[in-house]
């Protein structure tokens, strides 16, 4: 009457090479998401980048020259066109009592908090200037070497 039990189940070590196993894999994975997130976040500094262009342009129409700059911003808002353009805030000139025109609804700023857009532009040179954004994957084909990014790859976008 000697019943035989028979346990089934899975060895300690057939759990640790699926635990192993699974810790591989999910590396795997996140390392690609990353790197997927990072060219995400450049394609969008290059779109941002080109819709500025536009804005500019707008107002290189208007005025028969490119804003000012400051401190790496665009100094071609408020009544006067002489107050700084914050990223993040509008792209306007004059007031509705003098004439009012809105270049961009939002000046957008880059997609990490602690990156920023350059703009630059020579003051002897009224007709040209750079747009400049760091980019994140340094293989990126449409990028710039650059000596003041941490990548070393920057977008740099003229007229």
């Amino acid at each position: 009457m000697n019943k035989i039990i028979k346990k089934s189940g899975f060895t300690l070590i057939e759990l640790l090479v699926v635990v192993s196993l699974i810790g591989v894999l999910a590396t795997l994975v996140l390392a690609n998401l990353n790197a997927a997130r990072q060219r995400g976040r450049d394609a969008q500094r290059k779109s941002d980048l080109r819709n500025i262009q536009t804005a500019l342009r707008l107002y290189y129409n208007d005025f028969s020259k490119y804003p000012d700059n400051a401190s790496s911003n665009i100094a071609g808002c408020g009544s006067a066109g002489t107050s700084l353009c914050v990223w993040g805030n509008s792209f306007e000139w004059g007031t509705d009592a003098l004439g009012h025109q809105t270049y961009m609804s939002v000046l957008p700023g880059d997609p990490l908090p602690d990156a920023y857009y350059i703009y630059d532009r020579d003051d002897g040179d009224i007709d040209n200037y750079t747009l400049t954004a760091c980019l994140e994957n340094p293989s990126d084909e449409k990028g710039e070497e650059s000596a003041t990014c941490e990548s070393g790859w920057e977008y740099v976008v003229r007229p």
